[in-house]
């Protein structure tokens, strides 16, 4: 089924995550920088549609989502993220430097649903980055304190909210299928999430038709709420959800030793 889990993998891990769980980068999003930040005041949950992520594939490798069977088809998080209710948010805030092994318990669930769609990590805060994990934790999850204080809690309560508020499974129930033809009216897509979850889904689209992104947000205490609003969506009355088509990792490539660069 498109975007989720087995149904034993998820009751194991939704218990999981609710036990444990409970700059330049401002050029990216256009943060606060760390000399005036103060405390978000919500979170953004982002989730890219992969169909629309994976359209056009320019580099192939392994840590790019669009090459990798194993990643979801569907809706797959892009970023949680504490904003301020102004339309800004804060970013590169104090914090412990990225450890994977601290999400080791949780990385075969983030490598399925929190991939990257790309070979290669922009710099975060100033500083080079190893993987799309520890640019979102550099960039974003370090300013989720004193809701979320560390590695384990940000992630593992990212992917708690994906699997509870799932939009992709909402939108199959409604009859929202992946298609590279056809085409769905917004209004309905809107309103079937509404109508699933009581808030209304910010909708982002890439060129004409693709749905690129949903968001969905929530407040402090990680209660669904209604996303500020501060532009109306560019997105066109009818829309697409493209299928997305696996591009296999050519098998005479050579890698570099270092993540997300290729030596062709």
């Amino acid at each position: 089924m498109f975007g989720m889990a087995s149904l034993p993998a998820r009751l194991i891990l939704l218990p999981l995550l609710l036990l444990f769980g409970a700059c330049n980068a401002n050029l990216i999003r256009g943060g606060h920088t760390l000399k005036d930040q103060k405390e978000f005041d919500f979170f953004t949950l982002a989730l890219a549609w992969s169909g629309t992520s994976c359209s056009s594939v320019n580099d192939c490798c392994p840590t790019n989502g669009c090459c990798r069977s194993d990643v979801a088809t569907g809706f797959t998080i892009n970023g949680f993220w504490p904003d301020y209710n102004d339309g800004t948010w804060p970013s590169c805030c104090d914090g412990a430097t990225y450890d994977q092994n601290s999400i080791s318990v949780i990385s075969g669930f983030l490598n399925t649903y929190w991939p990257a769609y790309n070979c290669s990590s922009p710099p975060a805060c100033g500083v080079f980055i190893a993987s799309n994990l520890a640019f979102e934790w550099a960039t974003h999850g370090t300013c989720a304190s004193p809701v979320l204080s560390n590695q384990y809690e940000y992630f593992s309560t990212a992917l708690m909210l994906y699997f509870k508020y799932d939009i992709t499974e909402i939108l199959l129930k409604a009859g929202y299928v992946p298609s590279d033809t056809v085409k769905y009216p917004l209004e309905g897509i809107t309103s079937a999430i509404k109508n699933a979850l009581g808030v209304t889904p910010i909708v982002k689209c890439n060129g004409h038709s693709p749905i690129r992104e949903i968001q969905i947000c929530f407040d402090k205490t990680l209660q669904l709420e209604e996303c500020p609003t501060y532009a109306p969506s560019k997105c066109p009355s009818k829309v697409k959800l493209p299928i997305k088509n696996v591009t296999q990792v050519p098998t005479t490539s050579n890698y570099l030793s270092f993540p997300g660069v290729l030596n062709w």
